[in-house]
């Protein structure tokens, strides 16, 4: 897929308030500082249409992007925070889960994990209420960049293993690099491919 043109449609903290519109939505989610938002840049070929920061946790709102004006991107809060307020965190909570499961437009949900750490009890429990609410989603692995090839595989071969003593199956899984755009076209043609099958039923 060729991105011809990505833009900022609207922020809000309500699901009920997105785009009134039914062309399908890709949104992406992750612990805070996984790389999200330069994921998303890199994706779209704009350096600066998701915000990045420094400092961890600044998504707070549920961010849309429209992308050749037929599908959208998604920017959803980080979770896990540990400097945020309880109070905080359970509203973030609230905003994620209640797009999740309330946004009949959402066609896939991209889960990124950082490439270079041990599986993490929080991504494993949140992996599990997804699989619980049957909510579709692949894996992003991000910042391969950041260690050689090998240690990467191997970091990946063992959470597949972690995941596979409670999955019978694999979600589909993706190696990416904000840095020098590994797995954009992967991640590019997968949205193209599911977009082509939800067009075909309709």
């Amino acid at each position: 897929m060729i991105v011809n043109s990505a833009r900022f449609v609207i922020s809000n903290t309500d699901y009920r308030k997105c785009p009134a519109d039914v062309r399908p939505e890709y949104a992406f989610i992750g612990r805070s500082n996984v790389g999200k938002s330069s994921l998303i840049n890199m994706l779209t070929g704009k350096k600066s249409l998701a915000m990045t920061s420094a400092t961890p946790g600044k998504t707070m709102l549920i961010n849309h992007f429209i992308v050749n004006d037929s599908w959208y991107i998604v920017d959803l809060p980080g979770y896990g925070y540990a400097r945020r307020s309880k109070a905080d965190r359970d509203r973030l909570e609230q905003i994620i889960k209640s797009y999740i499961l309330g946004r009949q437009q959402m066609t896939n949900l991209f889960l990124l994990i950082d490439s270079r750490h041990e599986p993490q009890k929080i991504d494993l429990e949140f992996m599990e209420w997804l699989g619980e609410n049957s909510v579709p989603f692949s894996i992003v692995f991000t910042k391969i960049d950041k260690q050689s090839a090998l240690a990467t595989d191997r970091k990946i071969a063992d959470y597949c293993t972690k995941l596979l003593e409670q999955w019978e199956e694999l979600p589909p899984i993706f190696k990416t690099s904000s840095e020098d755009r590994r797995g954009r076209d992967a991640i590019l043609d997968y949205i193209d491919q599911l977009n082509r099958e939800q067009n075909s039923c309709l």
